[in-house]
């Protein structure tokens, strides 16, 4: 085999371990979150790759892509806010996947929102919680950032069903209750 025809099966298998990557974890469910930050970088970005890290100290971490307009908005603001989607959110989680979508603070004209107490970064009305967070650290790692924030503030709201990332398209999921055992 030459080289050229190395690379091009290197390349390949790559291609082929990432397509089989994506439909492996297509099978596993996540929660769906929108990612925000307000200030001179206001921003939105809807995200699954979220996840408790710690208790003590309280620690949440999500990862960007570098490319991403979030990627520069979370570095140069140092802080990010999270809106748990409810179940009846999914077109606002549509939106703030769209890349097609407006920037800066025009993306948020029409949706209901407030300005976190600790971060100023837009809480989304109706979801199922919200975070304010520090960012504490940040590893790159492969073609994006890991930002490990540490929770300044944290509320629930009163939306019981959530919204869910699974097989590769949303769905819902209610809360398990006593009658439904």
């Amino acid at each position: 085999m030459n080289s050229a025809s190395a690379q091009a099966t290197a390349g390949s298998s790559q291609l082929t371990a990432s397509s089989t990557l994506r439909e492996v974890m297509s099978r596993f469910a996540t929660g769906v979150t929108v990612i925000t930050v307000g200030g001179e970088h206001v921003h939105g970005m809807t995200a699954n790759a979220f996840s408790s890290v710690s208790l003590d100290p309280p620690s949440v971490l999500c990862c960007v892509a570098r490319s991403a307009v979030m990627h520069q908005a979370i570095t140069s603001s140092g802080h990010f806010a999270v809106s748990i989607m409810g179940a009846v959110q999914e077109e606002l989680a549509r939106f703030f996947a769209d890349k097609q979508r407006p920037l800066g603070p025009t993306q948020f004209r029409g949706i209901d929102w407030r300005p976190g107490p600790r971060t100023g970064a837009p809480l989304l009305a109706g979801s199922l919680a919200w975070l304010e967070c520090e960012v504490a650290e940040a590893y790159g790692f492969g073609d994006h950032s890991i930002f490990v924030g540490n929770v300044l503030g944290a509320s629930c709201g009163s939306a019981r069903e959530g919204l869910l990332f699974f097989g590769g398209a949303f769905q819902r999921v209610a809360p398990h209750t006593p009658q439904d055992s």
